[in-house]
């Protein structure tokens, strides 16, 4: 049995926040029904799944990289590195090595496993659906975590996107330590 491992990162557009990735494993002999890129499922829909792919996958992790790697080393690279973790956490966690990891997207991160960039490969590949849910399901955690602390600013509702009522947060009490200073809308805020 080949074992195919399955990466995707979610949060490389808000302004907000870290952004994520996750590695999945998933187990031919236990099938996760419903399984599709997470962007297309409600959000009841991915905490469901999300339960279900931790208790049944071979092997799965999450890793990030905050908002502040992002600014130093970029958004692509950020999420090229999240992944590298989330690879390197699962093969570590679960002591397993995958035969081939397959990513979304069109490009590998920099690790010393056979690798395949898949567009589009959220709704092509059942473990690239599942990593994507589990990165979006972190992501959305750390976001209403922010809330909590920044409730002003309304990062439940749009998880850090640009929105309208986003921007207006920014102008009207600044950025705070999560905000990307790199991304336009906040870098103006800082000149």
């Amino acid at each position: 049995m080949q074992l195919i491992c399955g990466v995707d990162e979610a949060g490389r557009g808000p302004l907000a926040g870290a952004v994520y990735a996750a590695a999945v494993i998933l187990n031919p002999e236990r099938p996760i029904f419903g399984l599709a890129d997470s962007k297309k499922l409600s959000e009841k829909k991915r905490d469901i799944l999300n339960v279900e792919i931790k208790q049944h996958a071979l092997a799965w992790a999450i890793a990030s990289c905050s908002a502040q790697e992002i600014d130093e080393i970029n958004i692509l690279q950020a999420s090229l590195l999240a992944m590298r973790r989330a690879i390197e956490t699962m093969q570590t966690q679960f002591d397993i090595i995958p035969d081939l990891v397959q990513v979304d997207g069109n490009q590998c991160p920099e690790i010393s496993l056979p690798c395949q960039a898949i567009v589009k490969g959220d709704s092509k590949v059942q473990a690239i659906s599942a990593a994507s849910i589990l990165a979006k399901v972190a992501r959305d955690a750390e976001l209403y975590e922010l809330d909590k602390i920044y409730p002003q600013y309304g990062f439940a509702q749009h998880k850090g996107y640009p929105t309208v009522y986003h921007l207006e947060m920014l102008n009207l009490y600044g950025i705070t330590p999560q905000h990307r200073l790199s991304y336009a809308p906040v870098k103006r805020l800082c000149q």
